[in-house]
């Protein structure tokens, strides 16, 4: 959904998936090198002045390597921009407990978005570049559209967990989409303008005004941020 900071290591999230092996480990680092790579050559030079042979000469990679991972230039950048989604999965997986819905979802795109230092400041400026990118290029416009549907996806089990297994499906899945498209939507925005990574207009900022707007209507996010109290 946005780029994440510069190396792996510092990716904090949290899994109960199998750790991955070493060979896995390795395969994942590349992918990411390649698309810091080509999101770096994107903002300097666009789509149409970058070729993969440019991504896979400042990735350090053979071009054999680069075709092994991605099927096009455009491509490149998913591995990055999913990491942001990764990351802020995270944080919502591991809210406190009893702190509602909607307030945690609030908090873990609020986190998420934030810019404490300066790398995540960088991947911030990043998002920018690269949407900036997209928006004369249908090709990497379709790779955004797709990390954020595979992101949506991923989500509706974690937003599950949060609203109870009594939840319906229905709620659980809209909750999951307007959480996904006021990231998605508030991104958008702020590339479009100049505000800075913090403060009025950032993309901390638009993401919870946006998710704010999108589920005032929503039944499920409406009941569980309603004192217990005042439903019965």
């Amino acid at each position: 959904m946005w780029p994440g900071r510069r190396r792996l290591r510092q990716v904090s999230t949290q899994s109960t998936a199998p750790p991955l092996s070493l060979t896995e480990r390795r395969k994942l680092a590349t992918q990411l090198e390649i698309a810091h790579a080509a999101a770096e050559l994107f903002t300097e030079h666009g789509p149409d002045g970058t070729t993969a042979e440019a991504i896979a000469g400042r990735a350090g990679v053979a071009l054999r390597t680069f075709y092994r991972y991605f099927r096009n230039k455009q491509d490149a950048v998913g591995p990055l921009l999913a990491v942001g989604g990764e990351r802020w999965r995270a944080l919502l997986a591991a809210s406190e407990p009893g702190a509602g819905l909607p307030k945690a979802l609030e908090a873990a795109i609020a986190e998420a978005l934030a810019a404490p230092d300066l790398a995540a400041a960088d991947g911030l400026r990043q998002a920018r570049g690269l949407l900036r990118a997209a928006a004369d290029d249908p090709a990497l416009r379709a790779v955004w559209y797709r990390v954020n549907q595979e992101s949506e996806e991923k989500l509706r089990p974690v937003v599950a967990d949060l609203a109870g297994k009594d939840a319906p499906a229905l709620e659980v899945r809209l909750a999951a989409a307007a959480a996904t498209d006021a990231i998605r939507i508030a991104l958008e925005t702020w590339a479009e303008s100049d505000a800075d990574v913090t403060g009025p207009d950032s993309p901390a900022d638009l993401a919870v005004r946006c998710l704010r707007e999108l589920m005032g209507g929503m039944g499920l996010l409406t009941r569980m941020s309603t004192p217990p109290e005042v439903r019965s």
